[in-house]
């Protein structure tokens, strides 16, 4: 295992999201773009789907899930690139663990994003989706604006 200087940010070329690499593409593509079609084929949608996020609590299933992106999509626009992570793959699942860091920016608040981020990723389906992801922030004055702002 070896972390990796690449850096994902959903601009790459067309990637087919049945290799790894391609899914993460795809997430941060859907997630740039408030594209929640996108998003909804990059996740698991059943109630197997779960999410830890700094915004508070752990979200299940996918409409849970979606409701929180809706959430943070209307308070603000947040570009997001996928940083020094990893990628295991065990047999149909693979998880990817690394470092966010974007902008944060609505009409009152200007944030620099910086995370802590794992994300875990099943074959089904004939790609891979996304069943689960955590992410925090190390800093606890940034997770106090953070919180502030989507409220």
């Amino acid at each position: 295992m070896t972390a990796t200087n690449h850096v994902v940010t959903g601009r790459e070329n067309p990637v087919d999201p049945r290799e790894p690499l391609g899914a993460l593409s795809e997430f941060y593509r859907a997630f740039n773009c408030r594209d929640l079609a996108l998003m909804e084929r990059n996740w698991v949608t059943s109630d197997d789907a779960t999410m830890a996020s700094p915004l508070g609590g752990i979200r299940r299933g996918w409409l849970d899930i979606r409701e929180g992106y809706e959430r943070l999509f209307r308070a603000a626009q947040v570009d997001l690139a996928f940083h020094e992570y990893t990628i295991q793959q065990f047999g149909k699942t693979f998880s990817a663990v690394g470092r966010e860091q974007g902008s944060f920016q609505s009409d009152s608040v200007a944030l620099e994003l910086k995370f802590r981020t794992s994300r875990l990723f099943r074959f089904a389906g004939g790609r891979w989706r996304q069943l689960h992801h955590h992410g925090s922030i190390d800093n606890p004055e940034l997770l106090l604006r953070y919180q502030a702002a989507i409220r």
